[in-house]
């Protein structure tokens, strides 16, 4: 359960297998034997709300280039 947690919150599968000692495998097995017994998710039909980034990317058109 720990180990599952620890992916829920953040941490890769390596830095798992690292801290905890066992192999990569192993971790993603738990994850995927876990998992696996969820119950599936219900999308919604229709979303509700929708959220947009404010970020912009500029290709190629920057006009202060610094280098």
């Amino acid at each position: 359960m720990l180990a599952l947690r620890m992916y829920v919150e953040g941490s890769s599968q390596q830095s798992i297998d690292r801290i905890l000692k066992v192999s990569p495998q192993t971790v993603a097995n738990w994850i995927s034997s876990y998992t696996s017994r969820l119950p599936p998710v219900q999308m919604p039909k229709k979303p509700h709300t929708a959220e947009l980034d404010e970020m912009y990317t500029f290709l190629k058109q920057k006009k202060n280039k610094i280098y």
